[in-house]
């Protein structure tokens, strides 16, 4: 396997190879979720045809499988096409395979010509810098999103349980050769929220997410995504990871995920 300094490789228009930077911190074998998310939501905007006075406003997806680091299939459709709205279907599938491990239904709502107003929303955060770089838990392996992705938590950490805050900056572009994006960076780090705001011990229950939803009423400015999250837990097992997304000039959206909850 190759390793440029990325998240994956372009191996054709559709078609992309996963670097060991994808590596998620349960299965050695088996990607984070957030590197896939953002590979989605790269082709609903890259998709043929994809107007550009669209923009993406929620999209939700189905993790309906580990994504392993093997090549990969990103296919789009379009489910509705609107003068102002529009939704967006694609799937992420793993090569010899005909079950995607991924799938993503994405709203697109058309911008204005003209500057609307601008309502802000919620006092600023401490920035990435008035916070200090926060290591991961121990992971056993040496590269992986938890070394490609840098991380400074304003509350909590890791490793507490309880609400968590954490600035997050992609060390790296999504795919070889191309800038990182306003979108890749909010889609990178939204599938954290659960990891940084668990509620119970980590060596006594998994928390596992099925999916993940993004709300953006703003794009991002900047390399840095901040994710305010807050879990929920039910005792029938069944939980909520409730974020909050902000950039450096204050909030752009919210994430949520639903958690299946059980003992290790």
């Amino acid at each position: 396997m190759t390793d440029p300094q990325s998240f994956y490789e372009r191996l054709s228009e559709n078609r992309y190879a996963p670097t060991e930077h994808t590596r998620g911190p349960w299965d050695a074998a088996s990607q984070h979720a957030g590197p896939p998310a953002a590979l989605l939501g790269r082709a609903i905007e890259e998709r043929p045809g994809a107007r550009a006075d669209m923009r993406l406003a929620r999209v939700t997806y189905e993790i309906l499988r580990p994504v392993p680091i093997a090549p990969l299939e990103v296919s789009t459709s379009v489910v509705r096409a609107g003068r102002s709205v529009e939704v967006v279907e694609a799937a992420l599938t793993p090569q010899g395979s005909d079950r995607p491990a991924m799938l993503a239904r994405a709203l697109r709502v058309r911008t204005t010509a003209e500057p609307g107003p601008s309502v802000a929303q919620g006092p600023l955060l401490p920035s990435p810098a008035d916070t200090a770089p926060t290591p991961f838990f121990g992971i056993p392996w040496d590269i992986g999103y938890h070394t490609a992705v840098e991380t400074r938590f304003a509350e909590g950490a890791w490793q507490e349980q309880g609400p968590g805050t954490c600035w997050m900056r992609m060390r790296m572009p999504l795919v070889a050769g191309d800038a990182p994006r306003p979108l890749d960076r909010v889609l990178v780090a939204a599938d954290s929220g659960n990891g940084m705001s668990n509620v119970l011990d980590f060596s006594r229950h998994v928390f596992i997410n099925p999916d993940l939803t993004v709300h953006l009423h703003r794009h991002p400015v900047g390399e840095w995504v901040c994710v305010e999250a807050r879990t929920s837990v039910d005792e029938a097992g069944i939980g909520l990871a409730d974020a909050r997304l902000h950039d450096e000039k204050g909030p752009i959206g919210r994430s949520a995920q639903s958690l299946f909850i059980g003992p290790r």
